[in-house]
């Protein structure tokens, strides 16, 4: 009976301490030093809440980045891949669809050249990053919608480019929200 109620006591002080106070004070701790992030990365224009840097937002505009494709309709709340194996006739059925897309979105782009990631979407279905190559290969069809430069959009790329993290791992990547807001700015639409 001693055991039960020692055993008792532990489980209601670690449930206090590590359910309650943990969270409180690292909440606390992330307000404090990181109130952009910790409050979602919101990017706001006009005075109004456009999106959020952390999460993809489906755009099919031909004067702005496009994300990478999302097998949950880039829902914030219902984060997931398709899940689908590589010879199911969905998934293909899908980068099928994602490949006539790019091709008609981007003129003069061969098959060769269009990065995997830009016909399959991401793990979690709202990455909100996209590769370099992904990034160039839209870069004419910005400049011809929005009568930008193509290197004052390659120069936004480079600028907003992320690399390796730590050095080492993955991929430079960019940011589709940031880019996208600055050809806002600039354009003014």
């Amino acid at each position: 009976m001693i055991n039960f109620w020692r055993s008792l006591r532990f489980t209601i002080v670690f449930a206090l301490l590590l359910g309650l106070i943990y969270p409180l004070v690292i909440t606390g701790i992330g307000n404090l030093l990181f109130p952009y992030q910790a409050k979602g990365s919101m990017v706001m224009w006009r005075g109004q809440v456009v999106g959020s840097q952390l999460i993809a937002q489906e755009t099919t505009v031909p004067w702005l980045f496009h994300p990478r494709p999302s097998a949950v309709h880039y829902e914030g709340n219902n984060s997931g891949g398709s899940n689908l194996g590589p010879t199911n006739p969905a998934l293909i059925a899908a980068i099928r669809h994602s490949l006539h897309v790019v091709l008609k979105e981007n003129p003069g782009t061969t098959v060769s050249q269009i990065p995997t990631e830009m016909v399959e979407s991401s793990a979690s279905g709202l990455d909100p990053d996209i590769s370099i190559p992904d990034a160039l290969i839209q870069v004419p069809r910005i400049a011809r919608a929005t009568g930008l430069s193509n290197s004052y959009l390659k120069g936004l790329i480079a600028t907003y480019t992320e690399g390796r993290t730590l050095g080492i791992w993955g991929e430079p990547m960019v940011n589709v929200m940031q880019l996208n807001m600055e050809i806002v700015k600039r354009t003014g639409r």
